[in-house]
């Protein structure tokens, strides 16, 4: 919980409590969303700025900036997928820096930005992509796509999102190792780092269906 220092004219922390520090958690994955919330409406009554109308210039700007840290946590750690690319930040995997490596090298060379296809999927995308050039082409040609691509899109769409919902299972598997680990307290062994990897892999892989299904989406809605 956060309180600002009794015994200093300066309310300032020395350091930054990370997002799990903040609601008084350890790093686990897998914690009560309605205790979350609780836990940060309790804590925000306490920074209110009305709490802090009468006290010196330093412990309102303390309020200020522990409220911004609160709110940043509640919102990172009540998402599911935001708060497992927290962890992983705080483990020393940021998985923006690793996509926006893959772009910037793509840009750079002048080619376009690769994204490996899980195995699994490699038929499935090749027919998906097939169906939404020849969507593309009926489009340029000022027609209407046959029936049967239509419904072959709609079926990989919906074929997709079960695919999606398939890897948040697999995810949370992950995060039930994880938390084990964290509670044999070897989160920095090599058990851990085993379960950190698969994390990455999963988060990959939901990211690369993720985007089927938004690309197959525009097609059919657009």
């Amino acid at each position: 919980m956060l309180e600002p220092a009794r015994e200093s004219r300066n309310p300032k922390p020395e350091t930054t409590p990370d997002y799990f520090q903040v609601f008084g958690l350890v790093r686990k994955l897998t914690l009560d969303p309605a205790e979350l919330e609780k836990e940060f409406y309790a804590q925000s009554r306490k920074l209110h700025p009305d709490r802090f109308a009468g006290k010196s210039v330093e412990e309102q700007e303390w309020a200020t900036e522990q409220s911004s840290l609160l709110n940043d946590a509640y919102r990172t750690l009540k998402d599911p997928i935001a708060r497992t690319e927290y962890l992983l930040s705080l483990e020393g995997v940021n998985m923006e820096e690793q996509s926006r490596s893959a772009s910037d090298s793509a840009r750079a060379s002048g080619t376009e930005k690769k994204q490996v296809v899980p195995p699994e999927l490699l038929e499935e995308v090749f027919e998906m992509n097939m169906q939404l050039q020849e969507m593309k082409m009926a489009h340029q040609m000022g027609e209407e796509p046959d029936a049967e691509t239509q419904q072959g899109l709609e079926a990989s769409r919906a074929n997709f999102q079960s695919k999606l919902s398939g890897i948040d299972e697999d995810l949370k598997a992950q995060w039930t190792r994880w938390d084990a680990v964290v509670d044999c307290g070897a989160a920095d062994g090599t058990i851990g780092a085993e379960v950190r990897d698969a994390m990455v892999e999963v988060l990959n892989r939901r990211s690369y269906v993720r985007n089927l299904v938004r690309d197959v989406g525009a097609a059919l809605d657009g």
